[in-house]
């Protein structure tokens, strides 16, 4: 068979995913084999592939396909998110630049736009994720806002609300001046920054007093209704009852007392501002405080700001503290450091502010789906993201679900009049009109006097119950792939969603079908560059996925992220990674060159070949053993790397070297035969890692059908192994190198022969040892006299006559100066063992450690010795 001088990805990427995508190895169907299913964490319908995105999505198709390996039925679903904040943005920010406001238009109008954004640049993810080499069922894709799962997130809502899990109420929530939208707890990241801690004067009503307040946030002082003290606070016992002025407001509000107020904090008295606060806002609800929102939904004071009205809340920051200062109502200012809610998605300070919205009770759904996780029923890998998880769902709090956004679905409740609770829950409007119509009884209700909340439902919203919608499961409850498919089998994902999205569609899965989602969760680390950084655009450090795979192949940037990624563990990203994996695929394909360069011959395989073949058939089930170990654990990274040895140590450097053909001879059909039979079975084994170029050698060994691709072909089972077999060829591999460590420190050619003296009676692998360490002769239990290179395997002693091309004066002063070295570090043992503390404390493990250096530094100075006395 002919075969190219080199591997070359691009030819053969594309040519192979064709071939598999033509012949539908990935799509899936209920059948009556075993299933193994995934769902994609939904990337952002308008997203672009990033570091993390290969790492996760590379994990999961080394699942995936081993799986279909395997026996399984492998099912790996497909998707985008619609991304409600994300994607808005960036329909506002397009309109904006074609001179539109979103004000201006209507929802309908809006939601065009976004359809059509979506259109237009959705799915690019999806396309480079096939550049990968990802076999997802892309029959199956699914979109959050497609009909049938925005369907599903409205029956959701509905019956969550009949069961009296979701209400609507008036709460501090945090909005985002940015998106133009409240934002739950959990996308809420709390960052340091520097800023200042003013100290205002506050004149006490109907006195020259006044009172000292400390504040990060001068200019809400337009929504101040109290100052707080602490009732047990001496320093102001004279002021319980009085009433302050605030400055430059000139509006008097009371002194109240209260024990939250810390004494120790600024001065142990606190502006209370219940619009713009969490805390105020609760101590405001317990003192009947009047509430003064001073702020617009873009952060902009409003005409509650007096002369400040219209402007920027940090511009006013600046500028209020200068005119405090110039009418002497600022004590004075210091340097602090606080920590500033932003925003998860747009980065923007968060403002507490009051308003209606919708929450879905959690403490009722999360206790089950706590002690699912704690029973390891869905197990966590690593284990220690359990401590988080219970953590959080221990201190959980009502889910705010609604936002201000037009993308996304829409909250189904209607209104009918302005009372508080004149509205209705339904999945139609239609169905709302017959709920109003029994609630009001107003049969003359039309449904023109229903207006449909404004608000959309939170993106997660509708992630929660990815892995039951994408089946539609909660339209056909029954239906054959939500029953064959469901509970998925492995979640591959980041440990930053584990509250967002993880703990929800357990809580989803346990709420609509009474079973766990998923049976394990792999949480993946997170990309770093080289300093620790977390790669992002914005830093620079990120570099391009795809242009990578153009320069490494995909198959070499596959296996370079995954051999330095641990479970749970940041992976630091480094290119050289991605080299190694390429030098990878060239070994690969060397190997397999040499191969089919050798005539074969109609005769016997020799006894080294028996040898060679019956190690490495120990060896090869042996490794398979610890590879399904591996992947038990979800250490996919041992398990390459234990591939990555077996292939470049064992095979290449060992084996092949075992059976290669002297110059100018053939080999052994048999031997050739079996040889390309061990190589299908490792490349069975790498194809989950390296997909493209095991399909591609795969093919060129043997002309297959479609239905013998490799991509389908089954993985060889666990099978016994022989551990004295594997150990006799390690000990000879042992002798080899310590006959070519001679060579090498010598200076002596590879092919001048060696003649070795040995203790021992005889070699379990002799004849290996005689080709690979071109050896011409061998003495058992026999001593040289002759001055000779010594070294030790175990007890086994190997001496090999010097070569009469040796300047036997320069060896006996380099062996001299080993003699003094080690019986150096044999004082340094001698005087650690004679420390009768050191023995009777340290852990018995390390005592035997200093014992073992001692007995090996011993017997390397006798045989040294020996050595002298010969030369």
């Amino acid at each position: 068979m002919q075969i190219s001088e080199k591997y070359n990805p691009q030819e053969t990427e594309q040519k192979w995913y064709n071939y598999w995508l033509e012949n539908k190895y990935f799509h899936s169907e209920p059948n009556d084999k075993p299933p193994y299913t995934v769902v994609i964490p939904p990337p952002n319908v308008t997203g672009i592939l990033h570091m993390g995105h290969m790492l996760n999505n590379t994990i999961q198709d080394v699942l995936v396909r081993r799986a279909r390996m395997q026996g399984f039925n492998a099912c790996w679903v497909p998707g985008t998110d619609h991304a409600s904040i994300a994607t808005e943005a960036k329909v506002v920010a397009k309109l904006k630049s074609e001179g539109v406001s979103k004000s201006d238009i209507t929802r309908e109008e809006f939601l065009k736009h976004a359809w059509d954004w979506t259109d237009k640049y959705g799915g690019t993810i999806l396309e480079q994720l096939k550049k990968l080499g990802c076999s997802c069922d892309w029959e199956r894709t699914r979109f959050t806002m497609e009909p049938k799962l925005s369907q599903q997130v409205i029956k959701s809502f509905v019956d969550l609300y009949n069961k009296g899990l979701i209400y609507r109420g008036y709460r501090m929530v945090n909005w985002d001046p940015e998106a133009k939208t409240n934002i739950s707890d959990e996308e809420v990241i709390f960052k340091e920054q520097n800023g200042k801690l003013y100290f205002l004067k506050y004149a006490v009503e109907g006195s020259e007093e006044f009172l000292s307040v400390a504040t990060t946030r001068p200019e809400t002082i337009f929504g101040d209704t109290a100052i707080c003290i602490n009732p047990n606070d001496e320093r102001y016992a004279r002021l319980k009852g009085k009433k302050v002025i605030v400055p430059i407001v000139n509006r008097t509000i009371p002194v109240i007392e209260d024990e939250y107020v810390d004494i120790e904090f600024g001065t142990g008295a606190l502006k209370i501002t219940p619009a713009h606060d969490v805390n105020d806002y609760e101590i405001g609800k317990k003192h009947n405080l009047p509430m003064i929102d001073a702020l617009d939904d873009d952060g902009n004071l409003n005409d509650h700001g007096l002369h400040y009205a219209g402007k920027n809340r940090f511009d006013v920051r600046k500028q209020i503290a200068k005119e405090l200062e110039e009418k002497g109502l600022l004590l004075k200012a210091e340097d602090y450091v606080n920590k500033v809610g932003t925003s998860e998605r747009t980065g923007a300070v968060i403002e507490p502010k009051v308003s209606v919205q919708w929450f879905l009770r959690m403490s009722e759904i999360a206790k089950p789906a706590l002690d699912v996780v704690m029973d390891d029923e869905v197990k966590f890998y690593p284990e220690k993201f359990k401590n988080t998880y219970k953590y959080w769902m221990e201190n959980i709090r009502d889910w705010n679900i609604s936002r201000q956004l037009w993308w996304g679905q829409q909250i189904p409740a209607y209104y009918y009049g302005d009372g508080e609770n004149d509205f209705v829950v339904a999945e139609t409007i239609e169905e709302a009109l017959e709920l109003a119509k029994q609630k009001t009884g107003n049969d003359q209700l039309t449904a023109g006097n229903l207006k449909q909340d404004e608000d959309a439902l939170d993106t997660w919203f509708s992630s929660w119950l990815w892995p039951m919608s994408v089946f539609d499961g909660l339209l056909d409850p029954e239906n054959k792939d939500i029953n064959y498919y469901y509970p998925t089998s492995d979640l591959v994902t980041g440990p930053d969603i584990i509250f967002f999205w993880v703990a929800r569609m357990i809580m989803a899965g346990l709420e609509y079908r009474k079973e766990v989602p998923f049976k394990n969760v792999y949480f993946t680390g997170i990309v770093r560059d080289k300093q620790r950084r977390k790669m992002s655009k914005s830093l620079g450090n990120s570099p391009d996925p795809l242009e990578l795979m153009d320069k490494y192949g995909a198959d070499g940037v596959r296996v370079g992220i995954l051999l330095s990624s641990a479970a749970g563990n940041d992976l630091l990203f480094d290119e050289d990674l991605m080299l190694q994996g390429r030098n990878f695929m060239s070994k690969i394909w060397s190997a397999f060159r040499l191969i089919n360069l050798w005539n074969h011959e109609d005769k016997p395989a020799n006894s080294t070949e028996t040898q060679a073949i019956e190690w490495f058939e120990n060896k090869l089930n042996k490794t398979i053993v610890e590879i399904n170990d591996q992947f038990d654990k979800f250490r996919i990274s041992d398990a390459l790397h234990l591939i990555y040895k077996l292939i470049w140590d064992d095979f290449c450097s060992w084996y092949l070297e075992a059976i290669k053909p002297n110059y100018g001879d053939g080999i052994s059909k048999e031997v050739y035969n079996k040889t390309v039979e061990l190589f299908e079975e490792l490349m069975k084994l790498l194809h989950p890692f390296m997909p493209f170029l095991t399909e591609e050698l795969w093919q060129t060994i043997s002309e297959r059908s479609m239905e013998e691709a490799l991509i389908i072909a089954q993985q060889k089972k666990a099978e016994a192994f022989d551990e004295t077999i594997i150990k006799n060829f390690e000990t000879a591999s042992e002798f080899i190198s310590g006959v070519r460590n001679y060579r090498q420190t010598k200076g002596i050619s590879p092919r001048e022969t060696a003649e070795i003296y040995t203790n021992a009676s005889e070699f379990a692998n002799e004849a290996v040892i005689r080709k690979l360490a071109n050896v011409s002769e061998i003495h058992f239990g026999t001593k040289t006299d002759k001055p000779s290179f010594t070294f030790l395997v175990g007890a086994t002693e190997i001496s090999i006559p010097l070569s009469e091309n040796l300047d036997l004066e320069e060896e006996k002063k380099k062996t001299e100066e080993e003699v003094k070295y080690l019986k150096g570090f044999l004082i340094s043992v001698d005087k650690k063992l004679s420390n009768e503390k050191f023995v009777a404390n340290a852990r018995p493990e390390i005592v035997e450690v200093e014992r073992k250096k001692q007995k090996d530094a011993m017997d390397k100075i006798a045989i040294l010795e020996e050595k002298l006395k010969s030369l």
